[in-house]
């Protein structure tokens, strides 16, 4: 009888063991089934997140502006990939202050002012560095619904070339002007003179009418000169290019400037040799040997020399130089002298009648051409000033 019973009763242990085995094991697949959902869930989330922010910085990184994110406490949050080029960032600023981040007392103002005045617009600044940089700011505070401030948002534009162009548009009204006065000046005054009785000696009027003749030529030089440039530069100029003999080309150049060459003694070589040919503008081309080549006679020695020559690159194109033998050009001139106006020796180059525009002239067709042009000089050995033009 106890036997059956113990054997019942260990029957019943078995039958519940077995039970709340299985029991477990449901539980314990359905906690399993539920941690697997609640890990691929948060893994979505973080995923969608970390997308979210991907294409919000895709947008901050693909704004010209820089952006500047600020929280209440003044706390750099972000900035984008704009921002950072523009103040030359490169290390991490995020959690960095504005004086910490850009010592800039003046951001750093306009972030005080914003509690207050909620917006600060068109404030313009030269940002820190080797070269000049300007920007403008625009900025504006963050609130809740209740008005408490949590921040603020800076919005910057990058005013650098437009403050350039300004520079380089009244240093050309500037110079034009100087240019424009220094011969009307000297007209007016030979006028004035002959009318207050000079015109009675036909010796000194002829004299002073041919100085005015000459003033006046050199007027009529520089408008047209004038003209040209903004031709150039506003595209009005059509380059109707075909292939071109160069050495033919050259050789018209040097038969308009024999008479200038003799007054200074000097002998013009053409070494290009007859059958290189490029494909540009005659007409164009031709202005180019013209003012390379006057130059080089204009400021070589006299009784000296100036030699044309050409040749065939690698890759196709040909390179044209004009060498003379004259006092070179100073290094800190080189990367100027294409320049509007722009001369090594002001005073030597009024007296030979110079424009100052002639090289801005040609380095605007070459560059119409698809040509780039330069110089090598060597002080007391001479300049040699080359170009480049595509062969088709």
């Amino acid at each position: 009888m106890q036997t059956a019973i113990v054997i019942v009763f260990a029957l019943v242990l078995i039958g519940l063991h077995l039970w709340w085995r299985n029991r477990y094991k449901g539980i314990y697949e359905d906690w399993k089934h539920a941690r697997t959902s609640l890990e691929n869930a948060q893994k979505r989330h973080y995923q969608e997140a970390a997308q979210i922010e991907a294409e919000q910085q895709a947008v901050f990184n693909s704004m010209a502006e820089g952006v500047l994110i600020l929280d209440q406490t003044g706390r750099i949050q972000l900035v984008n990939r704009s921002l950072q080029e523009l103040f030359l960032l490169k290390n991490e600023v995020r959690g960095l202050t504005i004086l910490e981040a850009f010592r800039l007392n003046e951001l750093a103002e306009i972030y005080k002012r914003l509690p207050a005045e909620q917006t600060v617009t068109g404030v313009e600044m030269e940002l820190p560095g080797v070269t000049a940089r300007w920007a403008e700011v625009n900025a504006a505070g963050v609130k809740d619904r209740s008005g408490t401030h949590h921040g603020a948002i800076m919005v910057f534009h990058d005013l650098t070339r437009i403050k350039q162009l300004e520079s380089t548009r009244q240093e050309f009204v500037a110079n034009v002007s100087h240019e424009l006065r220094t011969p009307l000046s000297l007209i007016k005054g030979f006028v004035e003179t002959l009318l207050e009785g000079a015109k009675d000696d036909p010796e000194v009027t002829t004299r002073f009418l041919r100085t005015i003749a000459k003033h006046t030529d050199r007027l009529t030089y520089l408008i047209e000169d004038l003209l040209t440039i903004s031709r150039l530069e506003s595209g009005q100029i059509v380059m109707n290019r075909h292939q071109i003999g160069l050495s033919s080309e050259v050789a018209l150049v040097v038969d308009d400037l024999q008479s200038r060459a003799r007054e200074k003694n000097t002998v013009v070589q053409n070494d290009i040799a007859a059958d290189l040919t490029a494909s540009a503008d005659s007409d164009r081309l031709h202005q180019v040997f013209f003012n390379l080549v006057e130059n080089a006679i204009k400021y070589g020695k006299n009784n000296g020399k100036v030699t044309i020559g050409g040749r065939k690159l690698e890759d196709g194109k040909v390179e044209i130089s004009v060498c003379d033998d004259g006092p070179g050009i100073p290094e800190e001139s080189k990367e100027r002298i294409f320049e509007r106006f722009y001369r090594v020796d002001r005073a030597r180059s009024r007296e030979t009648g110079g424009t100052g525009l002639g090289l801005a002239i040609v380095k605007h067709i070459v560059s119409a051409h698809g040509g780039e042009v330069w110089v090598s000089t060597e002080l007391g050995k001479g300049s040699t000033f080359f170009f480049t033009l595509s062969p088709e």
